[in-house]
């Protein structure tokens, strides 16, 4: 693997601008989704989430049943595109394997938004998508609409509402509470069957503020350099694959359940 974010991949793509333009958003759908999500995600909510989903009692399901469920999932948060779930998740998956990376990273490709099980167990899509961003602390104003943070009761709080909240300088990643979403549930699903490097691309994949605006320098480690050195590899796929045309699933679909089989057991807690 490379050790820059730079592929032939992303080396080829024409118009990387027209990508996360929030000014220019045709549904209004996103704005809502970010309005409730950032009045929402408070440190209690998310350490409740946590402790209930990490509970793992939700289903008993395979990873590529996972991917089938959510065949007509929205993401009501992305302003790229409207196509369902699983086709991005194979654009994804497809344009890391023309690149010659190792199988791994291409399952971390096809799996890294299938937490958005979510919705399925009845969360709504302010809890499961868009961008994440730590909790306990002052939130940034690097985060996508950061105007509605205002409605957040954590923002006015005397510990929450301070840089450092309740964190230590340099803490590290690893211990920050991110907001609640696909995120950090998919990474507590699959923790114990992947290499770190894919635990860093699932867990932090969606965290923007950070890996792509550098926000919260002062909360980071040094040890973090490692863990967004991947996520940074990996984000031009999540985010450049994006295409109207759509591949076929079930062409597909005997080469990904034979990578899926290499790392996953048939079924697995949710």
């Amino acid at each position: 693997m490379s050790q820059t974010a730079a592929t032939p991949f992303i080396d080829n793509i024409a118009d990387s601008g027209k990508f996360r333009n929030y000014a220019a958003e045709a549904r209004s759908s996103v704005r809502d989704v970010y309005q409730l999500n950032h009045t929402q995600q408070t440190l209690d909510f998310v350490l409740a989430k946590k402790a209930e989903y990490s509970r793992l009692d939700k289903a008993v399901m395979g990873v590529w049943e996972v991917i089938e469920a959510l065949t007509e999932f929205v993401d009501d948060s992305d302003p790229d595109t409207g196509l369902p779930q699983v086709v991005h998740a194979l654009q994804t998956a497809e344009a890391i394997r023309e690149d010659g990376h190792p199988r791994w990273f291409i399952l971390a490709g096809l799996i890294h938004d299938i937490g958005k099980m979510l919705s399925i167990f009845g969360e709504p899509q302010w809890a499961v998508v868009g961008d994440t961003f730590p909790v306990g602390c002052q939130f940034s104003d690097k985060i996508v609409y950061p105007e509605f943070f205002s409605g957040n009761p954590d923002s006015a709080h005397p510990v929450y509402g301070t840089p450092y909240g309740i964190y230590e300088p340099h803490c590290g990643l690893d211990n920050l509470h991110l907001s609640w979403g696909h995120d950090e549930y998919l990474y507590i699903v699959t923790k114990d069957y992947l290499p770190k490097e894919a635990q860093w691309m699932l867990r932090y994949h969606s965290c923007y503020p950070i890996h792509r605006e550098g926000a919260y320098q002062h909360l980071l480690g040094p040890q973090d350099d490692e863990v967004l050195k991947w996520v940074r590899a990996f984000n031009p796929y999540d985010l450049y694959s994006k295409r109207e045309t759509q591949p076929n699933a079930e062409e597909l679909k005997p080469f990904y359940q034979e990578l899926i089989a290499e790392y996953f057991p048939e079924k697995i807690r949710w």
